[in-house]
């Protein structure tokens, strides 16, 4: 019998590559003559770097960048095993995670980091780029890192902006003379599983600034600021980019990918096709995935529906294994055989977070016990 571990992280708990294995050392516990394959999986978020060059073989390379707000942090990008091809995980530059919940605010934080990171890898040779948009603290339109690539924004006094979310406020100007010029020679591809445009009522500053910090008397004015800094630079260049779907994602850093002509790819499906998911499953017999918490929304463009997908059209049985199922999850009895929590006993949710590798490893357990019955 041949299984696939396909998951994806279970967030602040377990990795992708983590709970794979812990999956792969359960299943051998009860069926040890098994084929068991590993691809950890992610989309356009949190994990996708580890993910990818743990698959491929690749490597990581350090770099000292600017942070969310501004500061030196030293953080890594990958390249993988074909030595061709760069990751850069926005979340590891300019992530929601790396700013304290009193400091988040979207008027203070800065994509300026994405653009010395690509500034670092081009002067370093390398040409084809793998971006995952996700888990940023940014609401910038992408402005900082465009800033970072050479692109003059100007105040209504001609003065230089700062590179952060309220100089939105004041871009009145912009000079794309500066532009790097081995930019033109990129392959930019956008992992991203968001399919929102930059403005209005499902943009970026209206479904995503709050947990960014936005407070709710700010968004109009984020809105507004946003969409007139997007009309300038489309005017600048003949191109219409705002409404496209993905622009707002990573608050709006979409929308400056998309300036600099790079493709949109749901994450999932582009991860899956760098490790080779797609033909490991053709031979498998069963396929299982997972995530942290499931519900009715994972169908939307989450790994395990993807992963799901896969499985049916090559006539494998997919089952889920996750933290938690919530409302609405009996929706997934389409995709999957059968939907797990890995929860066993009565919990807070602190406890099941510092229990998770031992919860996958004792229901993964239970699950080949009962497929192989």
């Amino acid at each position: 019998m041949k299984i696939v571990v396909a998951p994806d992280s279970f967030k602040e708990s377990l990795s992708a590559i983590d709970a794979s294995k812990v999956m792969k050392q359960a299943i051998q516990k009860e069926m040890p003559n098994a084929t068991v394959e590993l691809y950890p999986m992610a989309d356009g978020g949190e994990g996708i770097l580890d993910t990818l060059v743990y698959a491929t073989n690749g490597r990581f390379i350090d770099v000292t960048v600017s942070g969310a707000l501004g500061n030196k942090i030293h953080t890594q990008y990958g390249v993988l095993g074909d030595d061709e091809t760069v990751v850069i995980e926005i979340a590891k530059i300019a992530g929601l995670m790396q700013v304290n919940r009193s400091k988040r605010n979207p008027m203070n934080t800065t994509t300026f980091g994405i653009g010395e990171t690509l500034i670092d890898a081009i002067d370093d040779g390398f040409r084809k780029f793998i971006i995952g948009l996700g888990g940023s603290a940014t609401n910038d339109g992408g402005l900082g890192m465009l800033q970072a690539l050479g692109v003059k924004f100007f105040d209504e006094h001609g003065r230089d902006v700062l590179p952060n979310g309220s100089s939105l406020l004041k871009v009145n100007a912009l000079d794309l003379e500066q532009l790097h010029p081995k930019l033109h020679e990129c392959e930019l591809v956008i992992a991203s599983d968001v399919s929102n445009p930059l403005c209005g009522e499902n943009g970026a500053t209206y479904v995503f600034g709050a947990q960014k910090g936005a407070l709710e008397e700010q968004m109009h004015l984020l809105d507004t600021a946003m969409q007139r800094y997007a009309n300038l630079i489309e005017s600048e260049v003949g191109q219409s980019f705002q409404h496209v779907e993905g622009a707002g994602a990573a608050g709006g850093l979409g929308f400056a990918f998309l300036f600099l002509g790079s493709r949109l790819q749901s994450g999932a499906e582009l991860v899956a096709e760098t490790i080779g998911l797609r033909e490991a499953i053709q031979t498998a017999d069963w396929v299982i995935t997972g995530e942290g918490r499931s519900d009715k929304q994972t169908l939307f463009g989450k790994v395990p529906a993807y992963v799901a997908q896969l499985a049916q059209q090559y006539g494998a049985k997919p089952l889920l294994l996750s933290g938690s199922l919530g409302e609405g999850y009996e929706s997934l009895f389409s995709s999957f055989i059968a939907c797990f929590s890995i929860v066993n006993e009565p919990m807070s949710l602190e406890q099941a977070m510092a229990d998770a590798k031992k919860l996958l490893y004792q229901q993964t357990r239970n699950v080949i016990r009962l497929i192989q019955s």
